[in-house]
């Protein structure tokens, strides 16, 4: 299955002030999702959430995979920019997107327990010192979106540690990394928690080294 990148020319200079324009690290998320695209169409998944949509390119790009009548997609950002450019995007690309303003899944993650078919995970994963990391959480703009603390993976490994009590039954999730985050040690984890996890596309983009891990409840 080949589809188009979505459509984001209406997003502005103004808007990547404070919106994390989408590059190599959103565009290896979305082929991740196109190779997965028949397991994913199979699957029939009813709720699908990406943590962090940015632009929206990814919860975009994912509603249009799916059909716009088969799933619901919810977004959520920190950052208020964010949830409204992730609407915009939609709306630019004929599909209806619901992005919440809220940290991680805070306010809906009990709702969501073992609901979630499908989850979306471009997180914050540069390392920085832990003041950085800080800063930019409370600033709720550009930086939280790429400011990941030590390994960069403190808020990611927030998500992981909850990740058995999110998945459904068949529940699939894809989490960009760089080679900072020790991706292997990720899926020893995963591993140890149950979880299948496995690289499923690696790139090289200038100086960083990106993959997609797949971890989902059953052997794929």
């Amino acid at each position: 299955m080949s589809l188009p990148t979505p459509y984001i020319a209406h997003l502005t200079e103004d808007d990547y002030e404070h919106v994390y324009e989408p590059a190599e690290d959103s565009f290896i998320l979305l082929d991740a999702l196109e190779l997965d695209a028949d397991l994913l169409t199979s699957k029939k998944p009813t709720i699908c959430v990406e943590i962090g949509s940015g632009s929206g390119i990814a919860s975009t790009f994912l509603s249009n995979l799916l059909g716009t009548d088969n799933s619901l997609i919810i977004s959520t950002d920190i950052n208020v920019h964010a949830c409204q450019a992730t609407i915009r995007t939609g709306e630019a690309n004929n599909t209806t997107l619901n992005p919440i303003l809220c940290n991680l899944l805070s306010p809906i993650q009990n709702r969501l327990e073992r609901q979630i078919d499908i989850l979306l995970f471009n997180p914050p994963y540069v390392p920085t010192d832990l003041d950085e990391l800080i800063q930019t959480q409370i600033g709720k703009d550009i930086g939280g979106s790429w400011a990941g603390g030590n390994d960069g993976m403190i808020v990611t490994n927030i998500v992981l540690d909850r990740l058995p009590d999110l998945l459904s039954t068949n529940g699939i999730m894809y989490l960009v990394t760089v080679i900072q985050n020790k991706p292997l040690q990720i899926i020893k984890n995963m591993e140890s928690k149950g979880l299948i996890c496995k690289e499923i596309i690696k790139r090289r983009a200038g100086r960083e080294l990106l993959s997609v891990l797949r971890i989902s409840r059953n052997t794929i």
